[in-house]
């Protein structure tokens, strides 16, 4: 169990290290066993972290995601609207302050069924 607890970790480690030597605008955390988001990558992606305009993570374990989660990323432009659909107890997603595209504020509403906090379009965060 430890040893693989101990892949997982080194795998996520991996991921985050490979996003921030590349300076990609992705964050890929598909499949790594996450039940909540690291907040170790906060440290490590502080320098970056608003360069990142995709993070998956697909095929997680994940229940929630803080606001934390949400004001670190707040250049997140693609949401996977049909993913999140289908995820039953979901109850909100607060996307405030992010540039959605176009396509998502048009498709997600009647789609999910949950409460999806968006900004209005062009808006900006206040400053902190």
């Amino acid at each position: 169990m430890l040893k693989k607890m101990g892949e997982a970790v080194a795998r996520v480690a991996r991921k985050v290290n490979e996003t921030v030597e590349s300076g990609s605008d992705t964050l890929d955390l598909a499949e790594c066993k996450l039940v909540s988001f690291p907040i170790g990558i906060y440290k490590v992606l502080r320098n970056v972290s608003d360069q990142i305009h995709l993070i998956t993570l697909a095929n997680n374990e994940l229940k929630s995601l803080t606001s934390k989660f949400m004001t670190t990323f707040s250049q997140l432009r693609d949401v996977p609207v049909e993913k999140l659909a289908a995820m039953p107890a979901l109850r909100c997603v607060n996307l405030r302050f992010n540039p959605l595209s176009a396509e998502v504020r048009v498709i997600a509403p009647p789609l999910i069924k949950f409460d999806l906090l968006m900004s209005p379009e062009g808006a900006r965060a206040p400053p902190p």
